[in-house]
């Protein structure tokens, strides 16, 4: 059975663990064995979420550094804080847009330069994909649905040990009926953002 390794970050309030769920029910509907660990800190105040899935034989939740095969981020600083996790030949997916952090509101820190973020992700990773979440979640009628693009984006990216009608079927029976047809939409512009030119 082919393993993959993901690390999935972003602050509180994007979705994160949300979209974990999503991928781990997936998983299991594919047959595939699966560990989540989380590791959240102050969410409610836009805070660093990191969740860590294995899917595939492995004996705990835990990514190695240097061992995950990719980075899935809400955010790009984010995607940069974690990048002792990924492996050689590993792929970024990653929105674009910053998140001030509240430290920088307050004038205690500061967000470095977006052109320095991307030219560090892009010297330790040749598969550097950036996927516009807030626009393509505005297109599918609601800017909540960001995470579920970036869902849409990991499938895109065909890494995966299992094919996306699992995750499909997945948003189908999580969310309420009148919520479905958006997010099926937010999935499906996020799996149309990428092709194999990007990665």
């Amino acid at each position: 059975m082919k393993k993959v390794e993901l690390v999935l970050t972003g602050v509180g309030g994007q979705g994160i663990l949300l979209a974990a769920d999503l991928l781990s029910k997936a998983s299991f509907k594919a047959g595939k064995g699966i560990w989540v660990s989380e590791i959240h800190g102050m969410a409610q105040r836009g805070g660093v979420v990191t969740t860590s899935i294995r899917i595939g034989n492995a004996p705990s939740p835990s990514i190695a550094d240097g061992s995950a095969d990719v980075i899935l981020s809400m955010e790009p600083l984010e995607a940069l804080r974690q990048l002792k996790k990924l492996r050689g030949d590993g792929m970024i997916v990653t929105d674009p847009n910053p998140v001030v952090p509240f430290e920088v509101t307050l004038g205690k820190t500061k967000y470095p330069p977006l052109d320095k973020v991307f030219n560090e992700l892009s010297k330790h990773s040749k598969r550097l994909v950036k996927v516009d979440t807030l626009q393509l979640a505005k297109k599918a009628g609601s800017t909540i649905t960001r995470n579920v693009v970036l869902l849409g984006a990991l499938a895109g990216v065909k890494v995966l040990p299992f094919d996306r009608s699992f995750l499909v079927q997945t948003i189908e029976e999580r969310f309420p009926p009148g919520l479905v047809e958006q997010n099926m939409k937010a999935f499906e512009l996020g799996v149309g953002a990428v092709n194999e030119s990007s990665y």
